[in-house]
């Protein structure tokens, strides 16, 4: 099935047991959203704990799988240290290109939780040192390079949902963080 690595698999596993506490004890959704700057409910470490907690099944279960699909090839890359490096800053950094969005647009009032800013990030990441790789698709069983994927998964998801109820400014922070980092990565020969 999927080859975790040590990471990755701690990572779904915290996601998961942080999903299970969230259904036993609903309040803990709460306290680890992140809520807009200009609200009281705004705490700075919102910024970090936002990327663990998801507000459904589904949402959990397709972040995760993206995780599992895409995350195990960089973290065998770069190994386990770099890796969760990459991870946590592009979550948090998603989380910051959203919050300085809302400073600039005025926002809304919503909360915001999910590991998707992550996930985008490792996508970006997956497809920038892997372009050629070649990805097999679920639906429709063909191959894809990776470079594509990441240009499919980025624009599907500013197409798919329109009710309001998706971080799409935490996907775009995610990837672009992402590529900020391997380009300073690269640039300072530190980024294996």
């Amino acid at each position: 099935m999927f080859n975790l690595t040590p990471i990755v698999r701690n990572l779904i596993l915290i996601n998961s047991g942080v999903f299970i506490l969230q259904l036993f004890i609903p309040e803990v959704t709460g306290y680890l959203s992140l809520y807009n700057v200009n609200t009281s409910f705004f705490k700075p470490y919102q910024l970090f704990t936002y990327m663990f907690a998801h507000g459904g099944f589904m949402h959990l279960f397709f972040n995760m799988l993206m995780l599992a699909f895409t995350a195990p090839v960089l973290e065998t890359f770069w190994g386990s240290n770099r890796f969760l490096q990459f991870y946590l800053i592009t979550g948090v950094g998603a989380a910051v290109f959203n919050v300085l969005i809302d400073l600039l647009t005025g926002g809304g009032a919503g909360a915001m939780l999910g590991a998707s800013g992550a996930i985008y990030g490792v996508l970006m990441g997956f497809g920038m040192l892997f372009p050629n790789l070649e990805v097999m698709l679920l639906i429709p069983p063909i191959p894809v390079k990776a470079k594509y994927l990441v240009f499919v998964l980025g624009g599907l998801t500013f197409l798919m949902d329109r009710s309001g109820s998706v971080a799409h400014l935490a996907h775009l922070g995610g990837i672009v963080v992402a590529w900020i980092l391997i380009k300073f990565w690269r640039s300072k020969g530190t980024y294996w």
